[in-house]
């Protein structure tokens, strides 16, 4: 059975562009120096790379073999490493406490597999450790400007909250922006996004 991202992240250009998520790089700074960051559905590696070029130490996790591949070439024209893990996220365990950061940008997955993910994350951050999402708002559907078609793919804020209430939330909204990535968001996009912070206690 074909890999649709496969045949999304095919081609010789970059369908969500090479340069990183805007909310990501808004708060890259959240993230220490040296820290590693677990990055999920990394696809073709505009974030993990941006974060490597930071001295970040990033983990790209994907299920698509064509994405790590275009990641691997991004990160050697930029003269940085990234580690790239090909695997499903439905299988991919995240070690507790392993992580200083972890980041979810448009990591759009059913809601059971959602919940598990977000379950394992909360593990996962070392006390102290953040993370850092943004995906799109089912208001999204039917825009034409990215995302799924499927509004089940896609949290609100009260599921982020109740999936990650036992982290310290600093910031959860449901906002409006232009996302311009490529191909791929290309306008005015409903999207939520949350940081959030493991207590160090």
């Amino acid at each position: 059975m074909k890999n649709p991202w496969d045949e999304r992240y095919g081609g010789a250009d970059y369908y969500y562009g090479v340069e990183p998520n805007d909310f990501l790089r808004e708060n890259s700074g959240l993230i220490a120096r040296g820290a590693r960051v677990l990055c999920l559905a990394e696809g073709e590696g505009r974030n993990a790379v941006y974060l490597a070029g930071l001295g970040l130490f990033p983990v790209a996790v994907d299920g698509s073999r064509a994405g790590l591949d275009k990641l691997a070439l991004l990160a050697r024209g930029r003269g940085v490493s990234v580690e790239a893990i090909h695997c499903d996220l439905a299988d991919y365990e995240i070690a507790p406490d392993s992580w200083d950061a972890i980041v979810s940008i448009w990591c759009h997955v059913p809601a059971p597999l959602r919940k598990s993910l977000h379950a394992k994350a909360v593990k996962g951050l070392k006390p102290g450790g953040v993370l850092i999402l943004e995906a799109y708002h089912p208001r999204q559907v039917g825009r034409g400007t990215g995302g799924p078609s499927d509004t089940t793919l896609m949290p609100t804020a009260a599921d982020l909250r109740a999936e990650l209430g036992n982290l310290e939330i600093e910031l959860l909204r449901e906002t409006e922006r232009d996302v311009r990535e490529g191909k791929g968001h290309s306008g005015p996009s409903a999207v939520v996004q949350l940081l959030a912070r493991r207590t160090r206690a």
